[in-house]
């Protein structure tokens, strides 16, 4: 209990040569035995997540500890989630200019459909929150293999595996809904066009088959994860 098995966890990842990702919840332990311990290289997941233990103070004010992670080089990971982020959160990060390293979905039973959906969603709300669509697209991409050391993904330079997904901004007025049932509207959002695995082009058959707002809402997840496991067979993992 306590603060012993992050220290556990950190010896294991010095042997294994791999960073340590960690994420703080309800106490023990709390943000400051946890945030100091990580070091360049790790990960701090659902780095927007509400309270308690969010990454800002409840007027808004960004917290030190944060600043100094940042400093030596914690990567900051949303893992959406059921519950792992909050919009007003996320606008007092931006607005420091501490936007997120990685975006990724956590999406499980709970959250699959709402309020993460998918990953085109989280990256969608990040968008709408003001972050531009190219670092948005690179924290989806590029950094998140840098984060695991895979230099050959989330890329298309020569020699890479050339997996891509075909993405495109898709105009409307969208609510999107964070982990505490605060609304956000947005005039577009990212959709899949499909996706190229192995040199093959697999279509989002669903892609052009979306109606009104509320329909596009209530099926979310079929715009990028559903095209996966049609084709695949992986299911929402």
């Amino acid at each position: 209990s306590g603060i012993a098995p992050v220290d556990l966890a950190l010896e294991a990842a010095d042997h294994a040569g791999l960073p340590l990702m960690a994420h703080i919840d309800e106490p023990p332990p709390g943000r400051s035995e946890v945030l100091p311990r990580l070091r360049k290289g790790d990960i701090l997941t659902h780095c927007f997540r509400p309270f308690p233990n969010a990454p800002v103070f409840a007027s808004g004010v960004v917290r030190p500890d944060m600043r100094l992670a940042r400093e030596r080089g914690v990567i900051f990971d949303i893992g959406h989630g059921m519950g792992s982020f909050d919009f007003a959160v996320a606008r007092a990060m931006l607005s420091e200019g501490l936007a997120p390293d990685v975006i990724s979905s956590d999406v499980h039973l709970y959250c699959v459909d709402g309020p993460a959906f998918d990953i085109l969603v989280c990256m969608s709300k990040l968008l709408a929150l003001g972050m531009p669509l190219v670092e948005v697209l690179r924290a989806a991409t590029q950094r998140p293999a840098e984060a695991i050391a895979r230099p050959e993904l989330g890329t298309l330079a020569v020699g890479a595996v050339g997996d891509i997904a075909v993405l495109r901004l898709r105009p409307g007025r969208f609510t999107f809904v964070d982990a505490v049932g605060a609304s956000l509207i947005a005039e577009q959002r990212l959709v899949s066009d499909g996706i190229v695995v192995g040199g093959t082009w697999w279509p989002n058959e669903a892609a052009n088959d979306l109606g009104d707002t509320e329909r596009f809402e209530a099926h979310a997840h079929e715009t990028h994860v559903d095209v996966v496991s049609r084709h695949f067979g992986h299911g929402h993992d």
